[in-house]
């Protein structure tokens, strides 16, 4: 490899293969595979890395007494931080620090975003090079592996150093999260030890938040009293004797008897408007008849596609992850699947017809019996491929484009959980050259004695994208009026401002007060990823409504799923509860712990320190403070709840491997 590898050797290091290969495809060619990296007929080499090749060391490499869980030893608070290798990825990581030592130039690839620039730049300092080399590194930013951008990329590098304080508001959030996890997940379990738990308790800046949006809703759902409530309809009827209803709206002055969300309590004040209205004149009072257009939804990303595909299908977020793998991966079907953008460059727009031909042509080998994709659907004669929607925007491509179809063909079969995610990736694409969906919507408000009463309909026009995504029953009643979500299903005669109308026998309907829905695995990613709903204080929520909420794309359904694996979550059918292990520890960590305000002011913080704003120590500082307080303040709580409980059976067979190691008095 030495022989083949010039002088002037121009090192690029990507984040992932995938990136590395589409960097060597725009070098000179011929290409050369050597080992783990591709070299170009002038000498630049493409090596990658798999992700994170390196991971903060455990404990007990600081000090062996740290093997041993105590609270004395609580908080650890590394000296000097070190990093190890992964064990699965030692091979490659072992390949990239030779070439980055043998290379006269280094390029750094990583993704454009916090964690693609650490990634890289922790590799780059763990090969122990110069300090002048170190100095002299490049950063080649690439968020579209379209090959005119990719080498449009490589011609237009930049100065690593240039992006030092992003790596450094990823380093301040990686040894943050170790602090935090480690050293609360310790002081935790220890406690729950002493009440009789078998079994880890693990805390984290985000799962435990997430457990604890999951408690609370529990809490909600079993505290809930439902109640009563009753609405008054006034059926109405025009001269020409078409009907339609209207619903009571409560004035001011039953403000008494309405609950926070303005429904009517009172039945004796329901059956009194009854008799006021019953058989009375009406009248028009407002009219608002208005033409909508609704634009398709956006192309995916992958937080999305896993509620789409968990509501459509019932799918788990890590189900649909590990397909999305295999799609991207095996296939190669669909483009990078960890993505957190709903958009694409403008670039890609060119493509667009050799792109849906390829999906018709798929759908047809699907083998999928209701075919709204093939080049003869109803749907697909509706396409026009000249449309640019809103998803084409560079401005807000991020590291990554939108999850779309590629141009690869099918060339083997994909099983049925396979079928059907490709299947919503490729109608959310399809779907952009689609016509909008459009229809009236219409708002009456009608006088009746002094009261308002108030009729919405929808009109359709066109259904537009809508037929891409399987409303057949609504393309067949396409002529008819569409019901609200909550409103009988009805349709308004023509009307005018001032009309009369006659109030015929009017009704009282009694409802029941629903309490909160279990979450889902798609309401739990939507609460991740809207997160700011749930902050407490104000002041923070714009800061995780500005974010990608609590986890990444990346990380979410792994997170949904260590809490599933601690026994902190189970599944009930489609729905999601905390086990009595999850209320007990969220019941015994301070609410601090256990609410997103916290990820919220890291999030701002972090933004500081890649402004320039803000600092490390601003961030570390306090929070070494903060971990001596919440460890001190742990062993005042011994979580009762968590008595005999947890995998005893687990508990015993790592007992008995450490009585296994453990040499005879014989040996």
């Amino acid at each position: 490899m030495k022989k083949q590898l010039n002088l002037d050797m121009r090192l690029f290091i990507a984040e992932k293969p995938s990136l590395g290969r589409a960097i060597a495809d725009v070098l000179p060619k011929p290409l050369r595979k050597s080992g783990r990296a591709i070299v170009a007929a002038n000498g630049d080499t493409v090596t990658w890395c798999v992700g994170h090749l390196l991971e903060q060391a455990e404990p007990e490499a600081y000090d062996p007494a740290f093997k041993k869980w105590s609270h004395q030893h609580l908080p650890i608070i590394p000296p000097k931080w070190q990093l190890n290798a992964k064990k699965k990825t030692a091979q490659q990581l072992k390949t990239v620090v030779k070439l980055i030592r043998q290379a006269d130039q280094l390029v750094h690839a990583g993704d454009p975003d916090r964690e693609g620039q650490l990634l890289v730049d922790e590799v780059i300092h763990f090969a122990k090079i110069s300090k002048a080399k170190v100095e002299s590194v490049q950063r080649c930013l690439i968020s579209d592996l379209n090959a005119a951008a990719v080498k449009r990329a490589v011609l237009s590098l930049k100065q690593n150093r240039e992006f030092l304080s992003l790596s450094v508001s990823a380093l301040a959030r990686s040894r943050a999260d170790w602090l935090y996890g480690i050293n609360l997940t310790r002081a935790y379990t220890l406690q729950g030890q002493k009440a009789g738990y078998r079994g880890v308790l693990s805390v984290g800046r985000v799962q435990t938040p997430v457990l604890g949006l999951v408690v609370r809703r529990d809490q909600d759902i079993n505290n809930f009293v439902s109640r009563a409530y009753f609405q008054v309809w006034a059926n109405l009827q025009t001269e020409n004797g078409e009907p339609f209803k209207a619903k009571w709206l409560p004035s001011e002055a039953c403000q008494a008897y309405l609950d926070d969300q303005g429904r009517n309590l009172s039945k004796p004040l329901a059956e009194n408007v009854v008799n006021r209205i019953s058989h009375k004149p009406a009248v028009v009072s407002k009219l608002k008849r208005q033409l909508k257009k609704q634009s398709a939804p956006l192309p995916y990303n992958l937080s999305a596609l896993q509620i789409d595909a968990n509501k459509a299908f019932g799918l788990s977020a890590k189900q649909v992850l590990d397909i999305c793998q295999v799609l991207y991966e095996r296939h190669k079907l669909i483009s990078y699947p960890r993505s957190d953008c709903r958009h694409l460059p403008l670039e890609h727009f060119s493509q667009a017809p050799a792109l849906i031909k390829v999906v018709q042509s798929n759908a047809k080998h699907s083998g999928n019996s209701e075919n709204l994709f093939g080049e003869n659907s109803e749907a697909s004669k509706s396409l026009n491929i000249n449309q640019k929607s809103r998803a084409w925007n560079d401005s807000k491509v991020s590291a990554h484009h939108a999850i779309i179809p590629t141009l690869r063909k099918l060339s083997s079969g994909l099983n049925a959980s396979e079928e059907k995610v490709y299947r919503l990736i490729c109608r959310n694409y399809l779907a952009q050259f689609m016509p909008a969906h459009e229809f009236y919507a219409v708002d009456v408000e009608v006088n009746i004695a002094s009261g308002k009463f108030s009729a919405k309909a929808k009109e359709l026009v066109t259904i537009g994208w809508r037929v891409m995504f399987g409303f057949n029953k609504a393309l067949e009643s396409s002529k008819s009026a569409l019901s609200d979500d909550n409103e009988p299903m009805q349709k308004i005669p023509p009307l005018e401002n001032g009309q009369l109308l006659r109030s015929l026998e009017a009704e009282v309907l009694e409802k029941q007060t629903s309490p909160p829905k279990p979450y889902t695995d798609a309401s739990l990613l939507a609460a991740m990823t809207g997160i700011s709903k749930h902050v407490i204080d104000p002041s923070l929520r714009q800061v995780l409504r500005d974010t990608d909420g609590l986890g990444t794309e990346a990380t979410r359904a792994g997170i949904i799923e260590l809490l599933f694996k601690r026994g902190f979550l189970a599944r009930s059918a489609k729905t999601i509860h905390a086990t009595p292990t999850g209320h007990s520890l969220i019941e015994a960590l301070p609410e601090v712990a256990t609410q997103p305000d916290l990820t919220a002011r890291w999030e701002s913080q972090l933004s500081a320190i890649h402004d320039g704003t803000s600092n490390y120590q601003a961030l570390m500082s306090p929070l070494e403070s903060q971990l001596q307080r919440m460890v001190d303040d742990s062993q005042k709580v011994v979580p009762r709840g968590l008595k005999g409980r947890g995998d005893k059976s687990n508990f015993r067979r790592k007992r008995r491997r450490k009585a296994a190691k453990k040499p005879t008095k014989a040996a």
